[in-house]
C-alpha cells in the first residue's frame, strides 16, 4: 500500500500518547511451569503461547541440527495446563529454520512465524498443517546463503517474507503479519490466505517501520505494531491507516546493567542512539488480553522490564527487571497473557520460561514498605 502525499499528512498528523510518569512497580510471583522430559532442554524461548484449555506452547531454538553457523533451530512443545509435557508438533517440518513466535487463533489453531525460513505456518489444534505463508527458498538453488541486509532494503514482493517476525488476527479473521527484519511492513490476507494488502516501509517517520518485531490486535480490530527499532508501538486500523503511537518513557533505574553485552547509553552505537532496539521502553514483545478491559503488555530488553498499559497508551504499572536470577528477565522475546494477572514469558538469554501471577492488590502495600 503506497501512500501519497495526503495520506502522509495524516498519519504525521497521528496523536502520540507518552507513557512517560512515575508508575507503579506491580508485585508478581513467579514460577518454571514447565516439566520436560529427563532427555530434553530448552534453548533460546523465543515463542510462548497459551490456548483456551491453558495449554502452553513452546516454540524455541533448540533440537540444533548442522553447522555451529547457519544451524537448523526451531521445535515446536506442547505441555498441558499443569506443564506436562504432551508432544512435539512438526517435528522436522520443512519450514522450521530459525524460531521466532507462536500464537494462538481464536479456534486454538496454532500459528508459527519462522525467521530463518520466511514462514507462517498454521496448525490444526490437532497438530497438523492447515495453511502456509510465504516460502521457504530452495536449498538446491546454486545461490542459497542467509539473505542480505541491504540498506536501503530491496523492494518488498506480495506475499513473500524477508526475515518475518509475528502473527495477529482481526475479529473478522483476516490474517496480520509482520515482515520484519528487512522488509519492515505489515501484510495483511484475508483468512483464506489471500493476499490483500501491505503497508510500511524502513524509515522512523509515523507509519513507517524499522524492525516490527511483534504484532497483536484489539476487539475493534486494530493492529498494535512493536516498531522496537524506532522504540515505540504504533496503533493502525485493519487498513494500515495510522491511529496513534504509543512511547513508554521511563529511565532505567540508576546503576542497572545490560544482562549482556556493553550497558546501552544514549549515544552508544546500537544502544539507543539512531535505533532504539536497547533504548528504555522500545517493544520487543507486546501482547493484548482478552475480554471486555483489554490491556497491553509491553518487554523491553533493557533494563529488562514489562510494562502495563491501557490501549490508549496510559502507563498502568511496571514489572521486573533484568537479570538472570529466576523472577528476573534476560530478553523476553514473547509473552503470552491469557489473563489480566497471568503471564507466561519467553526469554532468549536465560532459555526458560516463566509464568508470572501478578498482584496488582499489593501496590499500595508495597509503596508503603
Amino acid at each position: 500500500m503506497k501512500y501519497g502525499l495526503l495520506a502522509m499528512l495524516m498519519l504525521a498528523a497521528a496523536p502520540a500518547a507518552m507513557a512517560a510518569e512515575n508508575p507503579p512497580v506491580i508485585p508478581y510471583d513467579f514460577e518454571n511451569p514447565l516439566k520436560l522430559p529427563a532427555d530434553m532442554s530448552l534453548g533460546e524461548a523465543a515463542g510462548v503461547a497459551v490456548n483456551s484449555q491453558g495449554h502452553i506452547f513452546v516454540f524455541h531454538r533448540g533440537n540444533v541440527e548442522g553447522p555451529a553457523y547457519g544451524a537448523r533451530a526451531a521445535q515446536l512443545l506442547e505441555f498441558d495446563q499443569n506443564g506436562n509435557f504432551l508432544r512435539e508438533i512438526g517435528k522436522n517440518l520443512y519450514a522450521f529454520s530459525f524460531a521466532h513466535t507462536v500464537r494462538i487463533d481464536p479456534q486454538d489453531n496454532i500459528w508459527i512465524a519462522d525467521k530463518g525460513s520466511d514462514m507462517v505456518i498454521k496448525f490444526s489444534p490437532q497438530g497438523r498443517v492447515l495453511m502456509t505463508l510465504g516460502r521457504k527458498a530452495e536449498a538446491s538453488d546454486e545461490n542459497a546463503h542467509p539473505l542480505e541486509h541491504p540498506n536501503p532494503p530491496l523492494p518488498a514482493i506480495d506475499g513473500m517474507f524477508r526475515q518475518v517476525t509475528d502473527v495477529t488476527w482481526d475479529p473478522a479473521g483476516n490474517i496480520y503479519v509482520t515482515d520484519g527484519y528487512i522488509n519492515s511492513r505489515i501484510a495483511k490476507y484475508d483468512k483464506d490466505g489471500n493476499w490483500i494488502m501491505q503497508w510500511g516501509d524502513r524509515g522512523s517517520e509515523p507509519g513507517k517501520m524499522n524492525t516490527p518485531h511483534s504484532i497483536a490486535s484489539d476487539a475493534q480490530g486494530n493492529i498494535y505494531e512493536a516498531d522496537r527499532g524506532n522504540g515505540r508501538i504504533q496503533v493502525f486500523d485493519g487498513n494500515g491507516r495510522l491511529l496513534r503511537v504509543i512511547k513508554i518513557d521511563v529511565a532505567a533505574p540508576p546503576g542497572a546493567k545490560a544482562v549482556i553485552g556493553n550497558t546501552p547509553t544514549a549515544t552508544s552505537s546500537g544502544g539507543y542512539g539512531t535505533v532504539l532496539t536497547q533504548a528504555p521502553g522500545s517493544p520487543w514483545a507486546i501482547c493484548i488480553t482478552k475480554g471486555p478491559n483489554q490491556v497491553l503488555y509491553s518487554a523491553d530488553a533493557f533494563p529488562g522490564r514489562i510494562y502495563k498499559l491501557s490501549l490508549d497508551g496510559k502507563l498502568l504499572g511496571m514489572i521486573g527487571g533484568g537479570g538472570r536470577a529466576p523472577g528476573k528477565f534476560g530478553w523476553i522475546h514473547e509473552i503470552a497473557c491469557p489473563s489480566e494477572n497471568t503471564l507466561y514469558v519467553g526469554e532468549i538469554l536465560n532459555w526458560r520460561v516463566q509464568k508470572l501471577t501478578l498482584h496488582p492488590e499489593r501496590v499500595q502495600q508495597a509503596a508503603v514498605r
